[in-house]
């Protein structure tokens, strides 16, 4: 479609100008290239700890503009620059729990990081090249349908290949923003697509001509509003009296937490800090909090425990793994002590964190891929439910609350949102803000309250609206007490799932395929 020399979208006008290049095609081939990085360096801002939620429009809207009038191979690498700058920035953690604490060298951790994040930039790679394959003509309904629909499709794709990696969708930047709302109807991903939208409707205020223009930024408009609206509706409803929590954060170093010597005092100092919060329904200690084995443990030290638990009539959840002489398994579990006693085991194992893919190959190649909590196994599904002061409880351990669809197949029967979390293998970094960004989505999802336990920080209580309650600072031993509220009901996310969103994804993809067919440009 064409366009006035006014409306030639602006990073060509720039690219052409003499003081960037000295020929106009080699400037609009390295500048698009690099402002596609730069989009992709902007999109982690979006995140917390920045939360300039404007920028998860901004970002995505400059790669639509850098794709157009590509052929698919260009955009394919247009797309994985952009990649590259968004997880080369956006989880560059991955580089301090390589190298802080898996004690790998430099180099090592540098490589190993580098192709991380070379591989997730396909995943954006695959949607620029594949944008412009099937629909070479630019039109609006690329932009308005095509686009949005396709990026969804690509993270969800992302969040489930080679068991997910849902870390830095869209939609988890936007939980202080109005598109919040959209959450407990669609879940991330449809907050995710109407960013995308969002996006998509600023590139064509951007690109076409005036009437189009008001009527793009009238529906951007809209929307923001719409979604501002829901935000207000109560999809849950209280249960009962608020709970009294007490969430215990015991600040062991990683570099320490395991060494045999450093065992005694771990259990001291959780037992010390949980005897001062006897008054709790609740005490929460976080994942790993102990790290000896259940049974080398169960008859003295968490029997006591147990039974002064009763005496107050308080129920405790602690992370500690268990190892089945049984089957030769171990697992990374929370265990209920007090009213009841179970176990939850975790059932979403991180590669290489948790267990080692292709085992025989890699474990002991490099020491990174040797570390004693590296030899889990999951958890069965359809594990019974944890009681906690009296109500069912969906509980997950660290990364498994990435994973919207895994935390909502214990709802709508549990009351209480639990995440038990060690944060500690990333130091001083994004990870901690951006995971407790997710936590904070999966209340927001399910309209249900969560009690936040890490190792290290930060921990956190959230109220149903996703709204943090109290937090406790990084890096101190510390405990935090407040009030969450147990809530029944089900939000349509809870009952539709990610089947409702993929759906409208396919639906707008095969409108903006007929459109392009039938009608071109």
């Amino acid at each position: 479609m064409g366009y006035t020399p006014e409306q030639k979208p602006f990073y060509e006008r720039v690219c052409q100008k003499k003081y960037f290049f000295s020929s106009s095609a080699g400037a609009n081939t390295w500048c698009g290239d690099a402002l596609a990085l730069v989009a992709g360096l902007l999109g982690p801002l979006a995140f917390s700890p920045y939360d300039a939620y404007p920028l998860a429009v901004i970002s995505p809207a400059l790669l639509f503009a850098v794709c157009r009038n590509l052929s698919a191979r260009r955009a394919f690498w247009r797309g994985w620059l952009f990649g590259v700058g968004w997880f080369g920035a956006g989880v560059s953690w991955i580089y301090v729990a390589i190298h802080d604490f898996g004690y790998a060298s430099v180099p090592l951790a540098l490589a190993l990081t580098a192709t991380f994040v070379a591989f997730l930039g396909l995943f954006p790679a695959l949607l620029t090249g594949g944008v412009t394959f099937w629909f070479p003509q630019e039109n609006r309904a690329k932009y308005l349908l095509v686009w949005p629909a396709a990026w969804v499709m690509i993270e969800w794709f992302r969040g489930w290949f080679l068991t997910g990696f849902p870390w830095l969708n869209l939609g988890y930047s936007q939980i202080e923003s109005p598109l919040r709302g959209l959450a407990p109807i669609f879940g991330v991903y449809g907050v995710s697509l109407a960013v995308a939208f969002s996006a998509g409707l600023i590139v064509a205020a951007w690109r076409w001509a005036l009437r189009a223009r008001l009527i793009a930024l009238g529906g951007l408009g809209t929307l923001w509003a719409s979604a501002l609206l829901l935000s207000l509706v109560p999809w849950t409803m209280p249960v009962g009296k608020p709970l009294q929590v007490s969430l215990i954060q015991g600040n062991i170093p990683q570099a320490i937490k395991w060494q045999p010597e450093q065992i005694r005092s771990t259990l001291e100092r959780y037992w010390q800090l949980t005897a001062k919060h006897w008054e709790s329904d609740l005490i929460v200690w976080p994942e790993s909090a102990l790290t000896v084995l259940y049974h080398q443990v169960a008859d003295g030290y968490l029997a006591a425990l147990a039974a002064e638990a009763r005496a107050y009539n308080t129920d405790l959840l602690i992370g500690l793994p268990v190892f089945h002489q049984e089957t030769g398994k171990y697992y990374n579990s929370m265990l209920s002590l007090g009213s009841q006693q179970a176990f939850y085991y975790k059932r979403h194992l991180v590669p290489f964190g948790e267990y080692i893919p292709f085992e025989e190959y890699l474990r002991g190649l490099i020491h990174f891929f040797d570390l004693p909590m590296s030899s889990f196994s999951a958890g069965p599904k359809g594990q019974p439910l944890l009681q906690a002061a009296g109500y069912p409880v969906a509980t997950s351990i660290c990364y498994e609350d990435a994973f919207g669809e895994e935390i909502i197949a214990a709802l709508p029967e549990a009351n209480l949102l639990v995440n038990a979390t060690n944060n500690a293998w990333y130091g001083d970094s994004l990870a901690p803000h951006q995971h407790l960004q997710i936590s904070r989505m999966r209340a927001l999802e399910t309209g249900r309250d969560l009690a936040r336990a890490t190792t290290n920080g930060i921990s956190a209580i959230v109220d149903a609206q996703g709204a943090l309650l109290a937090t406790t600072p990084q890096f101190q031993m510390a405990v935090l007490t407040g009030s969450v509220q147990p809530r029944a009901g089900a939000t349509p996310y809870i009952l539709w799932g990610n089947g409702a969103v993929l759906g409208l994804c396919l639906c707008l993809f095969a409108i903006g395929s007929y459109y392009q067919r039938s009608k071109g440009s």
